[in-house]
Protein backbone atom coordinates (compact mmCIF):
# COMPACT_ATOMS: atom_id res chain seq x y z
CA UNK A 1 0.00 0.00 0.00
CA UNK A 2 1.39 3.42 -0.60
CA UNK A 3 0.89 6.16 1.73
CA UNK A 4 -0.82 9.09 0.91
CA UNK A 5 1.45 12.18 0.67
CA UNK A 6 0.09 15.08 1.90
CA UNK A 7 0.70 18.29 0.33
CA UNK A 8 3.95 19.84 1.91
CA UNK A 9 6.77 22.26 1.28
CA UNK A 10 8.78 21.48 -1.74
CA UNK A 11 6.76 21.58 -4.01
CA UNK A 12 5.80 18.34 -4.98
CA UNK A 13 5.80 17.43 -8.51
CA UNK A 14 4.43 13.55 -9.81
CA UNK A 15 5.48 12.50 -12.94
CA UNK A 16 3.45 9.55 -14.98
CA UNK A 17 5.28 8.25 -17.52
CA UNK A 18 9.27 7.01 -17.65
CA UNK A 19 9.46 7.65 -20.98
CA UNK A 20 11.12 10.26 -23.12
CA UNK A 21 9.16 13.36 -21.57
CA UNK A 22 8.96 11.99 -18.40
CA UNK A 23 12.68 10.76 -17.55
CA UNK A 24 13.69 14.03 -18.94
CA UNK A 25 11.24 16.12 -16.66
CA UNK A 26 12.38 14.54 -13.62
CA UNK A 27 16.53 14.40 -15.17
CA UNK A 28 15.79 18.57 -15.41
CA UNK A 29 14.44 18.50 -12.07
CA UNK A 30 17.25 17.30 -9.94
CA UNK A 31 18.96 20.00 -8.60
CA UNK A 32 15.24 21.93 -8.14
CA UNK A 33 14.11 22.78 -4.65
CA UNK A 34 10.91 20.59 -5.62
CA UNK A 35 9.93 16.88 -4.62
CA UNK A 36 9.77 14.76 -7.85
CA UNK A 37 7.74 11.38 -7.72
CA UNK A 38 7.90 9.20 -11.05
CA UNK A 39 5.46 6.29 -11.41
CA UNK A 40 5.40 4.05 -14.05
CA UNK A 41 4.12 0.54 -14.82
CA UNK A 42 7.53 -0.94 -15.52
CA UNK A 43 10.99 -0.03 -13.87
CA UNK A 44 12.83 1.05 -16.23
CA UNK A 45 13.15 3.31 -19.03
CA UNK A 46 12.82 1.76 -23.18
CA UNK A 47 14.58 3.24 -25.91
CA UNK A 48 11.85 2.82 -28.43
CA UNK A 49 13.64 3.51 -31.46
CA UNK A 50 15.63 0.74 -31.32
CA UNK A 51 12.62 -1.97 -30.52
CA UNK A 52 12.93 -3.01 -33.99
CA UNK A 53 16.27 -4.29 -33.45
CA UNK A 54 15.40 -6.39 -30.68
CA UNK A 55 12.16 -7.59 -33.06
CA UNK A 56 14.67 -8.97 -35.22
CA UNK A 57 17.39 -10.52 -33.45
CA UNK A 58 19.78 -7.49 -33.51
CA UNK A 59 19.75 -6.72 -29.97
CA UNK A 60 18.65 -7.90 -26.64
CA UNK A 61 15.75 -5.40 -24.71
CA UNK A 62 18.19 -5.45 -21.90
CA UNK A 63 20.71 -3.59 -24.71
CA UNK A 64 18.10 -0.64 -25.03
CA UNK A 65 16.18 -0.29 -21.46
CA UNK A 66 17.74 1.52 -18.19
CA UNK A 67 16.17 0.75 -14.52
CA UNK A 68 14.58 3.67 -14.10
CA UNK A 69 15.98 4.03 -10.16
CA UNK A 70 19.47 3.16 -11.10
CA UNK A 71 19.19 6.64 -13.76
CA UNK A 72 17.43 8.68 -10.99
CA UNK A 73 19.74 7.17 -8.08
CA UNK A 74 21.98 10.59 -7.59
CA UNK A 75 18.46 12.76 -7.34
CA UNK A 76 18.02 13.21 -3.78
CA UNK A 77 14.62 14.63 -3.92
CA UNK A 78 13.51 11.89 -6.84
CA UNK A 79 11.79 8.96 -5.90
CA UNK A 80 10.39 6.14 -8.02
CA UNK A 81 7.22 4.19 -7.70
CA UNK A 82 6.47 1.22 -10.00
CA UNK A 83 2.85 0.80 -10.46
CA UNK A 84 -0.67 2.38 -12.62
CA UNK A 85 -2.43 5.46 -12.40
CA UNK A 86 -6.09 4.56 -12.62
CA UNK A 87 -7.61 7.66 -12.13
CA UNK A 88 -7.21 11.60 -11.71
CA UNK A 89 -8.85 13.80 -9.55
CA UNK A 90 -7.19 17.81 -10.78
CA UNK A 91 -9.77 19.73 -8.49
CA UNK A 92 -8.61 17.95 -5.44
CA UNK A 93 -5.03 17.24 -6.98
CA UNK A 94 -4.77 13.71 -6.53
CA UNK A 95 -4.30 10.79 -8.52
CA UNK A 96 -5.10 7.36 -7.91
CA UNK A 97 -2.66 3.83 -8.47
CA UNK A 98 -3.82 0.71 -8.71
CA UNK A 99 -2.62 0.65 -4.51
CA UNK A 100 -2.72 3.98 -3.22
CA UNK A 101 -3.35 7.81 -3.38
CA UNK A 102 -1.03 10.41 -4.03
CA UNK A 103 -1.47 14.19 -4.02
CA UNK A 104 0.67 16.57 -6.17
CA UNK A 105 1.21 20.15 -6.74
CA UNK A 106 2.04 20.08 -10.47
CA UNK A 107 1.48 16.74 -12.60
CA UNK A 108 3.12 15.87 -15.89
CA UNK A 109 1.27 12.85 -17.73
CA UNK A 110 3.61 11.19 -20.16
CA UNK A 111 1.79 8.00 -20.43
CA UNK A 112 2.27 7.91 -24.65
CA UNK A 113 0.27 5.69 -27.07
CA UNK A 114 -0.67 1.82 -28.10
CA UNK A 115 -1.55 0.31 -31.11
CA UNK A 116 -4.61 2.01 -33.49
CA UNK A 117 -6.06 -0.60 -35.84
CA UNK A 118 -8.92 1.69 -36.78
CA UNK A 119 -11.54 -0.27 -35.93
CA UNK A 120 -10.17 -3.68 -36.31
CA UNK A 121 -9.41 -4.64 -32.98
CA UNK A 122 -9.59 -7.97 -33.79
CA UNK A 123 -6.23 -8.04 -35.76
CA UNK A 124 -4.41 -7.51 -32.91
CA UNK A 125 -4.02 -10.96 -32.25
CA UNK A 126 -2.87 -11.84 -35.57
CA UNK A 127 -0.73 -8.34 -36.40
CA UNK A 128 1.26 -7.31 -33.36
CA UNK A 129 2.44 -3.92 -33.05
CA UNK A 130 5.55 -2.35 -31.94
CA UNK A 131 5.49 -0.34 -28.67
CA UNK A 132 6.62 -2.51 -25.74
CA UNK A 133 10.00 -5.09 -24.73
CA UNK A 134 7.27 -7.55 -24.96
CA UNK A 135 6.16 -6.55 -28.24
CA UNK A 136 9.71 -6.67 -29.84
CA UNK A 137 9.72 -10.37 -28.01
CA UNK A 138 6.71 -11.18 -29.93
CA UNK A 139 7.68 -10.10 -33.23
CA UNK A 140 11.02 -11.73 -32.74
CA UNK A 141 9.38 -14.82 -32.14
CA UNK A 142 7.30 -14.93 -35.23
CA UNK A 143 9.84 -13.61 -37.17
CA UNK A 144 11.96 -16.80 -36.70
CA UNK A 145 9.17 -19.46 -35.78
CA UNK A 146 8.37 -18.58 -39.28
CA UNK A 147 11.69 -19.17 -40.56
CA UNK A 148 11.73 -22.70 -38.20
CA UNK A 149 8.51 -24.36 -39.29
CA UNK A 150 8.90 -23.15 -43.15
CA UNK A 151 12.29 -25.70 -42.44
CA UNK A 152 10.00 -28.50 -41.64
CA UNK A 153 7.08 -27.88 -44.06
CA UNK A 154 6.99 -30.09 -47.01
CA UNK A 155 4.09 -28.21 -48.76
CA UNK A 156 5.62 -25.74 -51.05
CA UNK A 157 2.37 -23.85 -50.73
CA UNK A 158 2.34 -23.74 -46.83
CA UNK A 159 5.93 -23.26 -46.64
CA UNK A 160 5.90 -19.99 -48.88
CA UNK A 161 3.15 -18.82 -46.50
CA UNK A 162 5.60 -19.42 -43.76
CA UNK A 163 8.33 -17.31 -45.57
CA UNK A 164 5.98 -14.39 -46.73
CA UNK A 165 6.06 -11.31 -44.34
CA UNK A 166 3.78 -8.92 -44.45
CA UNK A 167 4.34 -4.85 -42.78
CA UNK A 168 1.44 -2.57 -42.22
CA UNK A 169 2.16 0.93 -42.66
CA UNK A 170 4.81 2.45 -44.29
CA UNK A 171 6.21 4.90 -41.89
CA UNK A 172 9.65 4.76 -40.49
CA UNK A 173 9.12 1.59 -37.80
CA UNK A 174 7.52 -0.43 -40.78
CA UNK A 175 10.34 0.65 -43.41
CA UNK A 176 13.24 -0.43 -40.38
CA UNK A 177 10.97 -3.48 -40.06
CA UNK A 178 10.72 -4.48 -43.75
CA UNK A 179 14.68 -3.52 -44.40
CA UNK A 180 15.87 -5.76 -41.14
CA UNK A 181 13.77 -8.79 -41.68
CA UNK A 182 14.61 -8.60 -45.69
CA UNK A 183 18.35 -8.49 -44.72
CA UNK A 184 17.75 -11.44 -42.01
CA UNK A 185 15.88 -13.43 -45.15
CA UNK A 186 18.54 -12.36 -47.88
CA UNK A 187 22.09 -12.77 -45.81
CA UNK A 188 21.99 -13.15 -42.26
CA UNK A 189 19.98 -17.18 -42.18
CA UNK A 190 21.06 -17.41 -45.64
CA UNK A 191 23.28 -20.78 -44.89
CA UNK A 192 21.83 -21.71 -41.54
CA UNK A 193 18.58 -23.72 -42.86
CA UNK A 194 19.46 -26.93 -45.15
CA UNK A 195 15.58 -27.78 -46.46
CA UNK A 196 14.53 -23.89 -47.64
CA UNK A 197 16.44 -21.02 -49.65
CA UNK A 198 15.84 -18.26 -46.73
CA UNK A 199 16.09 -15.90 -50.39
CA UNK A 200 12.99 -17.23 -51.62
CA UNK A 201 11.09 -15.13 -48.65
CA UNK A 202 8.89 -12.58 -49.32
CA UNK A 203 8.88 -8.90 -47.71
CA UNK A 204 5.87 -6.88 -48.26
CA UNK A 205 5.11 -3.39 -47.37
CA UNK A 206 2.05 -2.09 -47.56
CA UNK A 207 1.48 2.07 -47.41
CA UNK A 208 -1.67 3.71 -47.86
CA UNK A 209 -0.39 6.84 -48.61
CA UNK A 210 1.16 7.27 -52.33
CA UNK A 211 4.83 6.77 -50.87
CA UNK A 212 6.95 4.98 -47.73
CA UNK A 213 7.97 7.71 -44.91
CA UNK A 214 5.09 10.09 -45.52
CA UNK A 215 6.57 12.84 -42.95
CA UNK A 216 9.62 12.99 -45.02
CA UNK A 217 10.50 15.21 -47.97
CA UNK A 218 9.31 12.95 -50.99
CA UNK A 219 12.42 13.05 -52.44
CA UNK A 220 13.97 11.56 -49.68
CA UNK A 221 10.54 8.76 -49.80
CA UNK A 222 11.76 8.03 -53.12
CA UNK A 223 15.53 7.23 -52.34
CA UNK A 224 13.60 5.02 -49.11
CA UNK A 225 12.09 3.00 -51.46
CA UNK A 226 14.58 2.73 -53.81
CA UNK A 227 16.49 1.27 -51.00
CA UNK A 228 13.98 -1.39 -50.00
CA UNK A 229 13.64 -2.64 -53.08
CA UNK A 230 17.15 -3.31 -53.61
CA UNK A 231 17.00 -5.07 -50.70
CA UNK A 232 14.12 -6.96 -52.03
CA UNK A 233 10.88 -5.73 -50.69
CA UNK A 234 8.09 -5.75 -52.18
CA UNK A 235 6.53 -1.93 -51.71
CA UNK A 236 2.80 -1.23 -52.29
CA UNK A 237 1.68 2.30 -51.88
CA UNK A 238 -1.61 3.95 -51.79
CA UNK A 239 -2.76 0.53 -50.64
CA UNK A 240 -5.03 -0.75 -47.75
CA UNK A 241 -5.75 -3.46 -45.68
CA UNK A 242 -9.17 -4.48 -45.65
CA UNK A 243 -8.75 -7.89 -43.99
CA UNK A 244 -6.82 -10.59 -41.94
CA UNK A 245 -8.13 -13.94 -41.67
CA UNK A 246 -6.97 -17.16 -42.04
CA UNK A 247 -3.87 -16.29 -42.61
CA UNK A 248 -4.33 -14.43 -45.81
CA UNK A 249 -4.23 -10.85 -45.81
CA UNK A 250 -6.38 -9.07 -48.04
CA UNK A 251 -4.92 -6.01 -49.28
CA UNK A 252 -6.95 -3.24 -52.10
CA UNK A 253 -4.99 -1.56 -53.85
CA UNK A 254 -7.15 0.76 -56.66
CA UNK A 255 -9.28 -1.35 -58.28
CA UNK A 256 -7.40 -4.50 -57.42
CA UNK A 257 -7.64 -7.08 -54.32
CA UNK A 258 -4.97 -9.07 -53.89
CA UNK A 259 -4.90 -11.89 -51.51
CA UNK A 260 -1.66 -12.64 -49.45
CA UNK A 261 -1.14 -16.16 -47.94
CA UNK A 262 1.17 -15.34 -45.17
CA UNK A 263 2.30 -16.36 -41.77
CA UNK A 264 3.47 -13.59 -40.46
CA UNK A 265 1.75 -10.22 -40.33
CA UNK A 266 3.52 -6.97 -38.44
CA UNK A 267 1.29 -4.01 -37.64
CA UNK A 268 3.31 -0.77 -37.99
CA UNK A 269 0.13 1.26 -39.25
CA UNK A 270 -1.09 3.81 -36.61
CA UNK A 271 -1.11 4.60 -32.61
CA UNK A 272 -3.76 6.19 -30.50
CA UNK A 273 -3.20 7.49 -27.24
CA UNK A 274 -2.89 5.76 -24.01
CA UNK A 275 -6.02 6.00 -21.55
CA UNK A 276 -5.10 8.53 -19.62
CA UNK A 277 -6.28 10.94 -22.42
CA UNK A 278 -9.46 10.05 -22.11
CA UNK A 279 -9.12 10.24 -18.54
CA UNK A 280 -8.24 14.09 -18.24
CA UNK A 281 -10.90 14.50 -20.96
CA UNK A 282 -13.42 13.16 -18.38
CA UNK A 283 -12.48 15.50 -15.33
CA UNK A 284 -11.45 18.49 -17.16
CA UNK A 285 -13.09 18.71 -20.69
CA UNK A 286 -10.08 18.86 -22.20
CA UNK A 287 -10.38 18.35 -26.05
CA UNK A 288 -8.94 15.35 -27.65
CA UNK A 289 -7.44 14.62 -31.12
CA UNK A 290 -9.27 11.63 -33.53
CA UNK A 291 -6.58 9.54 -31.92
CA UNK A 292 -7.28 10.31 -28.12
CA UNK A 293 -4.01 12.72 -27.93
CA UNK A 294 -4.72 15.74 -25.45
CA UNK A 295 -4.88 18.96 -27.00
CA UNK A 296 -2.39 21.43 -25.33
CA UNK A 297 -2.02 25.20 -24.75
CA UNK A 298 1.10 26.59 -25.52
CA UNK A 299 2.91 25.86 -22.26
CA UNK A 300 2.01 22.60 -22.85
CA UNK A 301 -0.43 22.41 -19.91
CA UNK A 302 -4.27 21.67 -19.97
CA UNK A 303 -6.64 24.47 -20.21
CA UNK A 304 -7.62 26.11 -17.30
CA UNK A 305 -5.48 23.69 -14.89
CA UNK A 306 -2.38 25.41 -15.43
CA UNK A 307 -0.72 22.62 -12.65
CA UNK A 308 -1.31 19.60 -15.24
CA UNK A 309 0.72 19.36 -17.85
CA UNK A 310 0.49 16.85 -20.76
CA UNK A 311 3.52 16.08 -23.18
CA UNK A 312 5.44 13.30 -25.26
CA UNK A 313 3.34 11.13 -27.53
CA UNK A 314 0.15 11.96 -25.71
CA UNK A 315 0.21 15.76 -26.24
CA UNK A 316 -1.15 17.12 -29.26
CA UNK A 317 0.77 20.37 -29.56
CA UNK A 318 -0.15 22.45 -32.76
CA UNK A 319 2.87 23.98 -34.54
CA UNK A 320 2.13 27.47 -36.91
CA UNK A 321 1.48 26.10 -39.59
CA UNK A 322 -1.48 23.61 -37.79
CA UNK A 323 0.66 20.94 -37.84
CA UNK A 324 0.60 18.63 -34.47
CA UNK A 325 4.40 17.90 -33.59
CA UNK A 326 5.29 14.08 -34.44
CA UNK A 327 5.54 11.57 -31.53
CA UNK A 328 9.18 10.75 -31.80
CA UNK A 329 11.53 10.73 -28.90
CA UNK A 330 13.53 14.10 -29.40
CA UNK A 331 9.93 16.32 -29.42
CA UNK A 332 9.16 14.42 -26.06
CA UNK A 333 12.63 15.21 -24.54
CA UNK A 334 12.55 18.57 -25.32
CA UNK A 335 9.12 18.98 -24.06
CA UNK A 336 10.21 17.14 -20.70
CA UNK A 337 12.97 19.67 -20.30
CA UNK A 338 10.85 22.52 -21.17
CA UNK A 339 8.42 21.65 -18.28
CA UNK A 340 10.81 21.68 -15.89
CA UNK A 341 12.39 24.71 -16.35
CA UNK A 342 8.62 25.81 -16.65
CA UNK A 343 7.90 24.57 -12.96
CA UNK A 344 11.04 26.49 -11.17
CA UNK A 345 10.80 29.43 -12.83
CA UNK A 346 6.79 29.79 -11.60
CA UNK A 347 8.18 29.15 -8.26
CA UNK A 348 10.18 32.00 -8.81
CA UNK A 349 7.43 34.19 -9.55
CA UNK A 350 8.58 34.02 -12.83
CA UNK A 351 7.46 32.41 -16.23
CA UNK A 352 8.71 30.90 -19.87
CA UNK A 353 7.16 31.74 -23.53
CA UNK A 354 5.39 29.40 -25.10
CA UNK A 355 7.20 26.00 -25.78
CA UNK A 356 8.75 26.33 -29.43
CA UNK A 357 10.66 22.68 -30.68
CA UNK A 358 13.54 22.92 -32.15
CA UNK A 359 13.75 20.61 -35.11
CA UNK A 360 17.35 18.95 -35.56
CA UNK A 361 15.95 17.02 -38.12
CA UNK A 362 15.02 13.18 -38.59
CA UNK A 363 16.34 10.18 -39.35
CA UNK A 364 15.15 6.90 -40.61
CA UNK A 365 17.13 3.39 -41.76
CA UNK A 366 16.49 1.47 -44.29
CA UNK A 367 19.52 -1.07 -44.00
CA UNK A 368 23.07 -1.95 -44.09
CA UNK A 369 24.70 1.59 -45.56
CA UNK A 370 21.30 2.98 -46.20
CA UNK A 371 19.31 5.43 -44.31
CA UNK A 372 17.63 9.04 -45.09
CA UNK A 373 18.38 12.23 -43.50
CA UNK A 374 16.57 15.60 -43.30
CA UNK A 375 18.14 18.28 -41.66
CA UNK A 376 16.03 21.04 -43.19
CA UNK A 377 17.65 22.51 -46.21
CA UNK A 378 20.34 19.30 -46.21
CA UNK A 379 18.66 16.21 -47.40
CA UNK A 380 21.08 13.11 -47.06
CA UNK A 381 20.47 9.30 -48.12
CA UNK A 382 23.15 6.78 -48.32
CA UNK A 383 26.24 5.49 -45.94
CA UNK A 384 26.66 9.25 -44.37
CA UNK A 385 23.23 8.76 -43.80
CA UNK A 386 23.45 5.30 -42.52
CA UNK A 387 26.63 6.61 -40.22
CA UNK A 388 24.97 9.53 -38.85
CA UNK A 389 22.01 7.26 -37.61
CA UNK A 390 24.41 4.85 -36.03
CA UNK A 391 26.35 7.33 -33.88
CA UNK A 392 23.07 9.34 -33.35
CA UNK A 393 21.31 6.63 -32.15
CA UNK A 394 24.62 5.50 -29.54
CA UNK A 395 24.45 8.82 -28.15
CA UNK A 396 21.33 9.22 -27.17
CA UNK A 397 21.39 5.98 -25.14
CA UNK A 398 20.60 6.88 -21.67
CA UNK A 399 23.24 4.76 -19.85
CA UNK A 400 26.91 4.33 -20.87
CA UNK A 401 26.97 0.83 -20.23
CA UNK A 402 24.36 0.84 -22.94
CA UNK A 403 26.47 2.73 -25.66
CA UNK A 404 29.18 0.48 -25.17
CA UNK A 405 27.19 -2.78 -25.64
CA UNK A 406 25.12 -1.51 -28.74
CA UNK A 407 28.14 -0.02 -29.96
CA UNK A 408 30.11 -3.02 -29.67
CA UNK A 409 27.20 -5.32 -30.83
CA UNK A 410 27.02 -3.33 -34.02
CA UNK A 411 30.64 -3.48 -34.67
CA UNK A 412 30.64 -7.27 -34.65
CA UNK A 413 27.04 -7.34 -36.75
CA UNK A 414 28.68 -5.09 -39.50
CA UNK A 415 31.62 -6.69 -39.78
CA UNK A 416 30.21 -10.31 -39.15
CA UNK A 417 26.65 -9.80 -40.50
CA UNK A 418 25.81 -12.28 -37.74
CA UNK A 419 22.39 -11.14 -35.22
CA UNK A 420 23.43 -12.75 -32.19
CA UNK A 421 20.04 -12.14 -30.18
CA UNK A 422 18.00 -14.53 -32.39
CA UNK A 423 16.07 -16.74 -29.78
CA UNK A 424 12.49 -17.55 -29.70
CA UNK A 425 11.73 -17.19 -26.44
CA UNK A 426 8.17 -17.39 -24.51
CA UNK A 427 6.43 -18.19 -21.33
CA UNK A 428 8.37 -21.36 -19.81
CA UNK A 429 5.62 -21.63 -16.74
CA UNK A 430 2.79 -22.28 -19.76
CA UNK A 431 4.78 -25.03 -21.64
CA UNK A 432 6.48 -25.10 -25.05
CA UNK A 433 6.01 -22.95 -27.54
CA UNK A 434 5.48 -24.71 -30.81
CA UNK A 435 3.68 -25.10 -34.36
CA UNK A 436 0.91 -27.75 -35.07
CA UNK A 437 0.47 -30.29 -37.85
CA UNK A 438 -1.90 -27.62 -39.25
CA UNK A 439 0.63 -24.51 -38.87
CA UNK A 440 -1.23 -23.09 -35.88
CA UNK A 441 1.29 -21.66 -33.07
CA UNK A 442 0.47 -23.46 -29.89
CA UNK A 443 1.43 -24.06 -26.35
CA UNK A 444 2.13 -27.18 -24.93
CA UNK A 445 1.52 -27.38 -21.14
CA UNK A 446 3.83 -29.03 -19.19
CA UNK A 447 2.81 -32.07 -17.44
CA UNK A 448 1.93 -31.91 -13.57
CA UNK A 449 2.48 -34.76 -11.38
CA UNK A 450 0.49 -34.73 -8.37
CA UNK A 451 1.90 -37.23 -5.72
CA UNK A 452 0.19 -37.89 -2.44
CA UNK A 453 2.04 -37.82 0.64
Amino acid sequence: MINKVENQSPHHVVIVGGGFGGLHAALSLGNAPVQVTLIDKRNFHLFQPLLYQVATGGLSPADISSPLRSILNKQRNTKVIMGEVRDVDPHQQKIFLNKGEINYDTLIVATGVSHHYFGNEQWAPTAPGLKTVEDALEMRRRIFMAFEAAEKETDLEKRQAWLTFVIVGGGPTGVELAGAIAELAYSTLKKDFRNIDTSEAKVILVEGMDRVLPPYPPELSVKAEASLVKLGVKVQTKALVINIEDNVVTIRQGENIERVAARTVLWAAGVKASAMGKILAAHTGVELDRVGRVMVESDLSIKGYPQVFVIGDLANFTKPDGKPLAGVAPVATQEGKYVADSIVKRLGGESLPAFEYYDAGSLSVIGRHSAVADFGKVKMSGFFAWLIWVFVHIYYLIEFDSKLVVFIQWTWSYFTRKRGARLITGDESLGQIGVDDRGDYFVQPKIQVNVKV
